[in-house]
């Protein structure tokens, strides 16, 4: 087990996995469970259909685990890399997929593609000293 001593870096990557989970968390419910006036898994994938989203069922079951699961995972610094990777990827479908251009008063790319540079960044980074992950080994994941 590594020390406890933390400091504003600590702290700081703590709040930036925090946000994200709080997105990832929101938004993975909205698809998972339907609350927060969300279309729920069924009127997740008809929209991913309607955007001509192969496979589109698969998909959304796909895309609403990374949020939701992934979501958790951030929250609590839990192989907090491995949860990067699917929801870089389900960021990076969405940016290209459901957004067009760089203007977010039309629907831009531009919030999907911050959030998965920045959990690309958190796949190079790790969970940090303030995670699950690094009570358990000194790995901080």
């Amino acid at each position: 087990m590594t020390t406890t001593n933390y400091n504003r870096q600590d702290v700081g990557l703590f709040l930036i996995r925090a946000m994200l989970a709080a997105v990832f968390l929101f938004h993975g419910s909205q698809k998972l469970f339907g609350i927060f006036d969300g279309p729920g898994l069924a009127g997740f994938a008809t929209w991913l259909d309607s955007l001509g989203v192969p496979m589109p069922t698969l998909n959304a079951y796909l895309a609403t685990f990374a949020e939701f699961f992934g979501g958790l995972a951030l929250l609590v610094g839990y192989q907090v890399r491995l949860a990067s990777i699917p929801l870089a990827i389900t960021m990076l479908v969405g940016a290209v997929t459901a957004h067009s251009g760089f203007n977010f008063t039309k629907g831009g790319m531009e919030y999907p593609l911050t959030l998965a540079v920045v959990l690309v960044a958190l796949f190079l980074i790790g969970g940090g000293k303030l995670s699950i992950s690094n009570l358990i080994s000194s790995d901080q994941d």
